[in-house]
């Protein structure tokens, strides 16, 4: 399971260094893609492949689902680590997610999402401010 928050800087060349306990867990292989909420998120392959497969199963007549598959499908890449443990994310990802400097790398159970840092700043202080509400209209059936 994935999880923590991470800042890091994106170097000149589009670099950015991944956790050393994201990376053991996301093993050799590992795809990015445009996310929600205009963030990046990393899957290993087993969750890729999981993905794809409920993905494909879906009825392409429906254009919400094709519009879908080419959002997350279009834009996915494998990511490489190099000996320091960056990736290069690329550019029209760095674009779709605003990653200009500062990143935060964020832990969230079956993925690694990607955020700018001033993105993800604005997206904790306004969901802080709903928590209670969030929370009150989850369905957690004894979970917390």
């Amino acid at each position: 399971m994935f999880m923590g928050e991470y800042s890091h800087t994106i170097d000149t060349k589009g670099r950015l260094i991944i956790p050393a306990k994201i990376r053991e867990q996301l093993g050799d292989i590992c795809i990015v893609t445009k996310g929600l909420d205009n963030s990046l998120s990393i899957y290993t392959e087993e969750a890729w492949t999981k993905i794809a497969e409920k993905l494909q199963s879906l009825p392409s007549n429906k254009s919400n689902v094709r519009a879908y598959k080419r959002f997350l499908f279009g834009s996915a890449c494998e990511l490489e680590f190099d000996k320091q443990g960056r990736v290069l994310i690329p550019s029209s990802l760095r674009k779709y997610a605003e990653l200009k400097k500062a990143a935060v790398v964020v832990g969230s159970g079956d993925h690694v999402e990607i955020w700018s840092k001033e993105r993800w700043n604005t997206y904790t202080d306004e969901v802080g401010i709903n928590m209670e509400e969030l929370a009150e209209n989850l369905d957690f059936d004894g979970i917390l």
